[in-house]
């Protein structure tokens, strides 16, 4: 879906800098294919590192490791590099697995910290190396409170699918085809920018005061009680 607003993007030149998407749409894979192709930088939260040291906050997850990529090397903190660096096929994306030798990591006083393994060393999946650098480098922005403020520039994008849904009923479509579907489309974009621009020159917000279930029933009470 990405691409093929991009491609109709860049038939009208029209590509933005940035392009912000919600946490469903990223991957390694697609923030590095928008680059290169479209030159578009996307700003979206991708997943964090779901290693079992990476969850826990504590011991030694991927980032503790150096990488030698021109030399196909992984370093460990304590300074020992890698025996193995092997590409290979997990859960369908290609990978890139290092191994560290069993008798290095066996007698490493820091081994608890390190693998979980009861006989192997230290095993690390990576991805090509485009895609991990750049995983890697938006696991570290996204933890910013610039980042974060950044992003929340999406809210207002947020707000205004919920409208189109709760005012035009945009989620199920009226007509069959593209064509009359992409006339309804445009007619009810026209129809949240009157409402928009009406609540603006009138001083309206567009958001409304909710009031919970348990605070009803609360000034209900407090009203019988009275």
């Amino acid at each position: 879906m990405t691409e093929s607003i991009h491609h109709m993007l860049a038939a009208r030149d029209l590509l933005p800098a940035e392009h912000y998407l919600d946490s469903g749409y990223p991957s390694a894979e697609l923030i590095v294919g928008m680059k290169e192709g479209f030159g578009v930088t996307l700003v979206t939260p991708v997943l964090l590192d779901s290693s079992p040291q990476a969850r826990s906050g504590a011991g030694f997850g991927r980032t503790a490791f150096a990488i030698d990529w021109d030399n196909r090397q992984a370093t460990c903190p304590r300074g020992h590099t890698s025996t193995w660096w092997s590409p290979a096929v997990q859960r369908g994306t290609k990978a890139i697995v290092v191994k560290f030798d069993k008798e290095t990591c066996q007698p490493c006083p820091v081994r608890d910290k390190c693998t979980r393994a009861k006989n192997g060393g230290r095993t690390l999946s990576l991805r090509a190396r485009e895609q991990q650098q750049v995983l890697d480098e938006a696991r570290t922005q996204q933890t910013s409170q610039e980042w974060r403020a950044k992003y929340a520039t999406r809210a207002g994008v947020e707000g205004t699918i919920h409208q189109a849904m709760a005012v035009t009923g945009m989620r199920r479509a009226r007509y069959r085809g593209l064509k009359k579907t992409h006339l309804e489309h445009a007619f009810s974009a026209v129809a949240l920018n009157l409402i928009r621009l009406d609540a603006w020159w009138n001083g309206r917000p567009l958001d409304r005061t909710r009031t919970s279930h348990l605070a009803r029933l609360d000034q209900q009470d407090f009203n019988l009680t009275a």
